[in-house]
């Protein structure tokens, strides 16, 4: 089992916990604001779990059904988590509705708030965990999960804030109130988090910074070519995919040739994480003058 499985299950135990802290502050406080952030944390095991699955398949090695590996399935459970993050804004909204038409005051308000607040200082530690984690190993599922327990955290927080004015200005509204905050939070982060996986599944090439990067890895270990053109990008979870022309002198052998093209790979991979390269040779008849100049 891999570290990126090892965080994906790590991120279940953690949630479960984190669930039962925050129900617990909800039932000794009767707060709909607190029962909003414990209605997130049963979406975060819930995608914690779809996390893990996704990872799981995504470390399969490629077969003959999917020859390009199974790296995109990490973004299918980013899709998902986004999906479930908006049904509970809503199912949030429609419960501060109701606190609005009948407000009531908290009971045991500074236990609950405690146990609320334990549970948000766990959240915020593993969502840090999960986002460094989740960027270096390169995994979009990881750090999809660490993000959304981010906005939990900043949420969480601010709930514990706006709660602690309710007994001491007597204001019952103030709970619904902040719990329709939370949902609309909760909603923009969903969408976020849609609209990033679903870059990936559409093949988005990688950033510009990146895509600079790549031209002078080629310009710079291309030598003996004539130039390279036509460079395409795309990303997969881990795998970044690049694709080039490289134009090579009419008279020059295969295997010359060849040897360029894996002194290429060989660079690219060391300075793009989890490159695959595929590298098509042109004859110089095939030049347009208009791609990476070979320094």
């Amino acid at each position: 089992m891999d570290k990126i499985q090892k965080l994906a299950i790590g991120s279940i135990v953690i949630g479960a916990i984190v669930f039962a802290l925050k129900y617990a502050a909800y039932y000794l406080t009767g707060s709909i604001a607190l029962y909003s952030d414990a209605l997130e944390s049963i979406i975060n095991v819930v995608t914690a779990v779809a996390a893990y699955m996704a990872v799981r398949v995504s470390a399969q090695p490629a077969d003959a059904n999917h020859p390009y590996g199974h790296h995109k399935v990490e973004y299918f459970s980013a899709v998902l988590e986004g999906v479930l993050i908006i049904v509970a804004a809503l199912m949030i909204l429609e419960e501060s509705y109701r606190g609005f038409m009948a407000p009531k005051l908290l009971d045991a308000p500074a236990e609950g708030l405690a146990l609320n607040a334990l549970a948000g200082f766990i959240n915020a530690f593993w969502s840090w965990m999960l986002i460094r984690e989740g960027r270096r190993l390169r995994s979009p599922a990881l750090a999809a999960d660490g993000r959304h327990l981010l906005t939990d955290v900043v949420t969480s927080f601010g709930v514990l804030a706006g709660l602690l004015l309710v007994p001491i200005t007597g204001w019952a509204q103030l709970d619904p109130a902040l719990a329709a905050v939370v949902a609309l939070n909760i909603l923009w982060s969903g969408w976020g988090l849609m609209k990033e996986s679903i870059s990936g599944l559409m093949d988005e090439a990688v950033p510009d910074k990146v895509l600079t990067q790549i031209r002078e890895v080629i310009s710079n270990n291309a030598a003996g070519a004539i130039e390279a053109h036509d460079l395409r990008t795309r990303h997969a979870g881990k795998v970044t995919f690049i694709d080039f022309h490289l134009v090579v002198p009419g008279g020059m052998s295969v295997t010359d040739a060849h040897d360029i093209c894996d002194r290429l790979e060989r660079a690219l991979k060391k300075d793009v994480d989890g490159a695959l390269v595929t590298i098509h040779v042109e004859p110089d008849n095939k030049a347009k003058h208009a791609g990476i100049v070979v320094l």
